[in-house]
């Protein structure tokens, strides 16, 4: 599958190119330094060089107008206006889950290729898509046409699974947060959901979500007693998550409705993230109703 937009495809094919390289050069950047990203959060040292390889290439590329990253405080323009309808905006996690680096567990990159300035509604994607850094390097891609999976090597591509959708009978759930912390409501639902459906949580939101896209369920990190607003970021996580998964034809929800419809106030805005199987995201908000 070839996207049909070449700005988009340029995205896609840049961060494809660079996955490679990322996995690689984790090697000796498993510390921490002495800083913290615009959420409160320690940085690793990865976190810090993913984006700086992220940002550099991609604000090359003609018509992208803005890089935004969970690791900096600001959007920044890459020579193209970004209120320009012909600039597009790309929001990065550039290394989703890098708290799995002690452990060497599986982590992401996340990427949302917004039609608008950033803060944007996640309504003005155009495309959106991961990298999962697993036993097997894998990219999905979503656009307003399909959902796609990709085996990753050499920097190249390969299609092994075009129009993915999730799968009709549920499997598996995640949840995140301490469960003391979890709030009455969502503490209901998450019990009715561990005795119908099997445990898969990894401590990397994309590997989870590709555990739900793989095999059908859902994927929560709900808001919390010590974190009402959540703990995921609206424009580099949930946006792009939400699209994938309604995309593959499932729900996302932010408690209320689809995460897609929520109007933005701030770049690194929180929020509460619930993604899977439509009938489970439907359950999960007559519950905290």
């Amino acid at each position: 599958m070839t996207v049909s937009d070449p700005v988009v495809e340029s995205v896609v094919a840049t961060i494809s190119r660079s996955a490679t390289e990322i996995t690689q050069g984790l090697i000796g950047r498993r510390g921490a330094v002495d800083e913290e990203n615009p959420s409160g959060e320690t940085q690793m040292e990865a976190d810090v060089w993913a984006d700086e390889l992220l940002g550099e290439r991609l604000a090359a590329i003609d018509g992208v107008g803005q890089y935004a990253s969970e690791e900096r405080p600001e959007a920044i323009d890459c020579g193209e206006d970004p209120d320009s309808s012909d600039a597009y905006a790309v929001a990065v996690d550039p290394l989703d889950g890098s708290s799995n680096l002690k452990s060497n567990n599986a982590m992401g990159t996340i990427f949302g290729v917004y039609d608008a300035a950033l803060p944007a509604p996640g309504e003005d994607l155009i495309a959106a898509g991961y990298v999962l850094y697993g036993p097997i390097t894998t990219m999905v891609i979503a656009t307003e046409e399909t959902v796609s999976e990709y085996e990753m090597t050499g920097g190249e591509r390969r299609l092994i699974e075009r129009d993915v959708t999730l799968p009709d009978e549920p499997v598996v759930y995640g949840f995140g947060g301490r469960v003391p912390d979890w709030p009455a409501d969502f503490e209901s639902y998450a019990r009715e959901i561990e005795n119908e459906l099997k445990l898969r949580y990894g401590g990397a939101m994309i590997a989870d979500v590709n555990q739900v896209l793989t095999y059908g369920g859902v994927f929560a990190y709900p808001s919390l007693e010590s974190s009402p607003e959540g703990k995921l970021r609206l424009q580099f996580e949930g946006n792009p998550i939400g699209y994938i998964v309604e995309r593959a034809g499932g729900r996302s929800s932010n408690g209320d409705e689809s995460l897609l419809s929520v109007e933005p106030d701030a770049l690194h805005d929180r929020t509460p993230v619930h993604v899977g199987n439509a009938d489970l995201i439907d359950r999960l908000e007559e519950t905290l109703e």
